[in-house]
């Protein structure tokens, strides 16, 4: 897993039910796109719409689905874990949210979306991100496009029956979800290789270590460039003009965003924040709607590959320090030939925290 805040996972298509699709070609590859929730949501939405009955046998039935069942186990499970006992809710609270008026108008554009969705070509998605991840990944994994009244979503399970669930939006198309997949899904393979990375850096001073481990959050940028399926794809090229805007307005900032994270790593190195919490807050602080944990990380990550090829690439993605490394060679030839200048991580921060040339 890339990062303490982001654990992802995601699905692939299969057929059983029409609101199950699974594939079973690749061993690599077990994804499961699972709807049901969604789309009995929708059943007793339509129910309503023709002023028919929504008897009990149809709320049992939604009660039963998977994605339904687990959402609530999540959402108790968060509940407890933060001690907030709003984030639970009952079958009956779920109930009164389905029969919302709210909801109720938005069935139509809902119905759509899901459609929509279920015409993602999730196969291509995973086989796409193996193409970014070392042989010993796999993709397995769940996606529950979900119906519910927050409007997050997010992976749960991560290391033992990972899944994500996805909010389902009308402002997001077929095609920005499936990029909203492709990323996530790269962090579950990558979540799923024994990379050793606790072990080299194990043997390393704690603040150090703490450093070393910072870096594991650049794997949000190897996510957007492997959703996007390579270094010439613009990675935002599905999105809203305004989501397109603000992450070329981020890229420009680009080596002021370098700079900040090397005076954040040099920060930890010398002792400069209280403790582990406060060094979470400031790394926290990196990620944004997709801050400079994604956008270093993916410029990194495509000069990188440019210039020493993917499977060099790959390789940093299991030693992160690996990547900053290479980004420095690359960038200082770019300089050396008179093309564009990018500044580089700090002779003292590479060091420190063991990154070899």
């Amino acid at each position: 897993m890339p990062s303490p805040w982001l654990v992802s996972l995601l699905s692939l298509l299969i057929c059983v039910p029409a609101f199950s699709r699974t594939s079973t070609d690749n061993s690599r590859i077990q994804l499961t796109l699972d709807s049901s929730e969604a789309e009995q949501v929708l059943v007793i939405l339509a129910l309503r719409r023709d002023n028919k009955t929504v008897d009990d046998a149809q709320w049992q039935k939604l009660f039963a689905t998977e994605p339904y069942q687990r959402l609530k186990q999540r959402e108790k499970a968060i509940g407890e874990r933060f001690h907030d006992p709003t984030v639970a809710f009952s079958d009956e609270d779920f109930k009164k949210f389905v029969l919302s008026d709210d909801l109720r108008k938005r069935t139509p554009e809902l119905q759509e979306t899901i459609e929509q969705w279920k015409k993602a070509s999730m196969r291509q998605l995973a086989e796409r991100d193996l193409q970014y991840l070392p042989a010993s990944a796999v993709i397995r994994a769940k996606v529950y496009p979900i119906i519910k009244p927050g409007k997050n979503s997010f992976v749960w399970e991560a290391s033992s029956n990972p899944a994500i669930f996805l909010y389902l939006d009308p402002d997001v198309n077929r095609a920005q979800f499936e990029n909203t997949v492709a990323h996530e899904l790269h962090h579950i393979g990558l979540g799923s290789v024994e990379s050793g990375y606790d072990k080299k850096i194990a043997t390393l001073p704690e603040r150090a270590r703490t450093a070393a481990e910072q870096m594991e959050s650049f794997g949000e940028g190897f996510a957007m460039l492997a959703a996007a399926g390579g270094p010439d794809v613009d990675p935002h090229a599905a999105s809203s003009a305004a989501d397109r805007a603000r992450w070329n307005h981020d890229m420009a900032n680009f080596s002021a965003d370098l700079l900040s994270l090397n005076g954040f790593f040099l920060d930890i190195l010398n002792g400069k924040f209280a403790n582990r919490d406060a060094i979470d807050e400031k790394a926290g602080s990196f990620f944004g709607q997709q801050g400079p944990w994604y956008t270093v990380g993916y410029k990194m990550a495509v000069m990188v590959e440019k210039r020493f090829g993917r499977p060099a690439l790959i390789e940093t993605m299991l030693d992160p320090r690996r990547l900053l490394v290479l980004y420095n060679q690359a960038a200082a030839e770019q300089y050396a030939a008179g093309k564009e200048h990018f500044p580089l991580w700090s002779d003292e921060l590479l060091k420190q925290v063991g990154a070899t040339s």
